[in-house]
Order: structure tokens, then sequence, then C-alpha cells
């Protein structure tokens, strides 16, 4: 009872901090622009976060984990919501400008990783210009890898609170929380509650009902999310290692890795293995690897059964006709190697799109075929002008373009032999800078994330994933303003 006594009053004293109120004013600004029509949405939140971004920079950038976390919903509900996540950040970046008064040459200092990517941004640009992509749909690409960017080389450039990657970690906690809530609701609604029509009726693979999309809209997306809240849960459990905030703290841990299970995303469950594995390993850090045996163990028997037997509950009580198949972790992997899954991954899968990358290199191999020609970002808007001749469908989604499912194998395509070069010097120029900071714990947990990063790339289009590439860049400008990789300035919220 002392202890809730005690969470209940440190709860209270935070409600009556100034952070504490600006943030929820932001919060009540995007839920109040949800009822709004579009146009005065869209307005009225673009001229908020505008100023918001302006005079509390550090707090909008902290803002932009709840946004990026759940955009796909809210954009949803109301379109008129989508600028906000871009307004914060260009905002944002002019306030750094501003900030460095007259020694704004020190802006323009790169490290080399940077200039690989700059020039990929060009080299792609030009070849799909070239090749004869609409300049809007190469515009649209180079702003996806960019935009993400750009919270690196701001956060990396300034002078941050001690306590901002705290602070980091606990607005990723109440938003994974929030988020868990919400995907056991889904699930065990049989997604009928708290979603809007269209993806309350949107038809699903079988393979793909049984898992939580929650309100990042997608499983994969809120694995992700997931997974950098189960980080962020362990940073501050290695924080308060006390009584304070442990019983949150660990019922949180295994809520999250309950979820995490249900969303059945294999590509991320690999990552986090490998992400854990060698930051345990370089650490030597076998407490944390006992903590997260026993809360999965907790997990197991207290979320992911628990719920599994709810769902067949439901379907007993005849809120769903036919009872549904709640799927397993057995069988999600089996799926990987299944016959048939193999066969539709040649015909029309990642294995296609491998193939047909290849094909399109062998005829585009110096230079590719040009940002917005094969399976990124811009091709899911703008399509492609070699989808055609190559015999490559564009309803393989219900109507919808593709993604490659495999960063490499766009990269190879789109932008050749120099592209290539460009992106592996874009690598290993941040892995050089991680390996200068082995010693260190940071050190050793970016490196560890560089190599879960590079292995996503072999089954995600993962530096395109602004979610992902968020949280990446925001723990990457960290890692280069705590080591002084550039020219610092202060950029106080007011």
């Amino acid at each position: 009872m002392e202890r809730v006594i005690s969470l209940m009053t440190t709860l209270t004293n935070k409600l009556k901090e100034k952070d504490t109120v600006y943030f929820i004013a932001a919060l009540a600004v995007v839920i109040v622009a949800l009822f709004l029509p579009t146009s005065i949405a869209l307005v009225a939140t673009s001229l908020f976060f505008a100023l918001y971004a302006f005079f509390r920079p550090q707090q909008s950038l902290l803002f932009l984990v709840i946004y990026v976390s759940i955009r796909p919903l809210l954009v949803e509900v109301n379109s008129g919501l989508k600028l906000v996540g871009d307004l914060i950040t260009v905002i944002a970046f002019a306030k750094l400008v501003l900030s460095s008064g007259r020694n704004w040459k020190t802006l323009f200092h790169f490290k080399w990783f940077e200039w690989a990517y700059f020039a990929l941004m060009v080299a792609g640009s030009i070849s799909g210009l070239l090749q004869g992509v609409l300049p809007a749909a190469v515009i649209f690409q180079i702003r996806t890898f960019i935009i993400m960017y750009l919270l690196y080389y701001i956060i990396s450039r300034l002078v941050l609170p001690d306590d901002w990657l705290k602070r980091l970690a606990w607005v990723t906690v109440w938003t994974g929380m929030i988020t868990c809530i919400h995907g056991l609701i889904e699930k065990l609604s049989m997604r009928q509650l708290l979603l809007p029509d269209v993806w309350k009726y949107k038809t699903l693979s079988a393979t793909n009902a049984v898992r939580i999309y929650g309100l990042p809209g997608n499983p994969n997306s809120l694995a992700l999310l997931l997974l950098f809240g189960i980080m962020a849960l362990l940073f501050l459990q290695n924080i308060y290692k006390g009584e304070k905030y442990k019983w949150f703290l660990n019922i949180n841990l295994v809520l999250f890795i309950g979820v995490f299970i249900l969303t059945y995303s294999r590509g991320t469950w690999i990552s986090a293995f490998v992400l854990g594995a060698i930051f345990i390993l370089t650490t030597r850090n076998w407490q944390l690897l006992k903590r997260l045996v026993i809360a999965g163990i907790a997990s197991i028997i207290l979320i992911y059964y628990p719920v599994n037997l709810g769902v067949k509950l439901v379907a007993k009580l005849g809120l769903e006709p036919v009872e549904p198949d709640i799927g397993s972790i057995a069988g999600r992997f089996g799926e990987t190697f299944d016959q048939e899954n193999l066969a539709l991954m040649t015909e029309s899968g990642r294995f296609f799109y491998i193939t047909k990358g290849f094909e399109i290199f062998k005829e585009y191999p110096i230079a590719g075929s040009g940002f917005g020609s094969f399976g990124g970002s811009a091709t899911l808007s703008y399509g492609s002008p070699i989808y055609d001749h190559y015999g490559i469908r564009s309803d393989i989604y219900g109507g919808k373009f593709f993604y490659s499912d495999n960063q490499y194998i766009q990269i190879i395509t789109e932008t050749g032999v120099i592209g290539v070069i460009l992106f592996a010097a874009f690598l290993l120029g941040m892995l050089y800078l991680f390996w200068k900071e082995r010693k260190t714990t940071m050190g050793k947990f970016m490196i560890a994330l560089w190599f879960a990063t590079c292995f996503s790339g072999f089954y995600y289009n993962i530096w395109e994933l602004k979610l992902y590439t968020m949280f990446y860049f925001i723990l990457f400008g960290v890692f280069a303003s705590m080591t002084n990789q550039y020219t610092k300035f202060k950029m106080k919220d007011l």
C-alpha cells in the first residue's frame, strides 16, 4: 500500500511540472484535432506544433516518439494531422541554425559516413531522373531517407540535459504501455473495438489475422516499437535500482514482451535476439539475461496464453462465427520454411523481388535504375516506369505497389555498384564511430544496435521505416552528443 501511495504521489508531482503540462497540452491538441474538419485540423495543428517546436524544441523532439508511433491511426482518422512530424523536425532544425549564431560554419562539419549518405542521395536521384522516374517520386524518396537523419543532425549538435535520455525512455515506456493495452483490446475484440472502420473491416490473410496490429497499424511496426520500449524499461530499471518504480517497470516489462510475442513478427524477433546477444556478450551482463529470461517466461504464462484463451472464449460466446486460428510461436517460425509459403515467396514475395532486383541490376550495373524505380517508399505512391517491362505486378498486395522487403536489394537495384560502395561507406562509417567508444556501455549498445539494424535490412526496408529510423537516429544523436563528435549549441526550452 505504501508503494502505491508513493507512486501516486510521484505521479501527482510530475503532473504539476511545467514540462508535463506542455506535453499534456500537445497531446490534447492532437486528440481535439481528430474531431475537427480536415482543413481546420491541418491549419490548427500546423500552427500549434510550429510554435511548440520553436519554443520547446527539445520537448517537441520527445513528442515525436508518440506522434510517429501512432501516426498511421491519427492520419487514418483525420489526414489533417499528417504534417505534425515534419513540422517539428524542420522547425527544430531551423532553431538549431539560429542557435549557432556566429558559429554557423560549424554546422557544415560532417563525418565521412554522412558525406557517403549525401552522395548516395545524389547518385540515386540522378540515376532515377535519367531513367524517367518522376521528379516528385525522386524527391519523395530523398525525403524518406533524409527526414529522420535530421533528428541525428539536430540532437548530435545539442547540449543535452543530463536527464534527456531518461525522459526519452519514459516517453517510450508510456507510449508502449498505451499501445500494448490497445493491442490487447484489439486482439480480444477480434479487431472490432477502438479501430477506424477501414482497419476494422480490412481483409487479412489467415497468417496475419492472428497478429496484433495496434496503434501503429502494422504488427511489424508494433513489434519494433515494443523492442525499443523493452530497451527503455531495462534502461530505467538500471537507473532506479531501488524500490522506486520497481513494480511498475517489472509489470510493464512482462506486458511488453507478451505483446511483442503476440505480434508474431519473426523479423523483429531475430533482430531483438541479435541485439540482445551482442550487447550481453560484450558487457557480460548476465544479470540482464536472467531478468529477460524471467520476464519472458512470465509474459508467456501471464500474457500470451491467457490472451489466446480469451480469444477462444470470445469466439465461443458467439462474437465470432468461426473459431479463429490463434496462432503459435512454433507455427509462425514453421511458416518460414513451409513449402507452400516458399513457393509464394518465389512467385510474388521476397525471393521474387530479389530475383527481379538482380535481373534489373544486370542491365544497370554501374548507377542502377534510380531512386523511385524498385520496391521503395516512392514506388508505393508513384509506381515505377520499369515494372511493366520486367513483368513486376502492381496488384500483389490488393492493388498496392510493393516494398522490396530487403534494403540491400533495393540499394543494389536502384543505385548499382556506385550506390553499394556509398551505402557500405555509410554503414561502416557509423560502425567506426561506435567502435572507437567500444569500452563504454553506450558504445557497446550502439554496436549491438548497428548489427541488429544491418541484419534487419535483409527482411525489411529498414532505413525507410520511419518508426525504426526515428529511434535509431535519436539514439545515435545522443551518442554523438555524449561523445562530443561535433561543436554543440545550447537550445533550451522556454
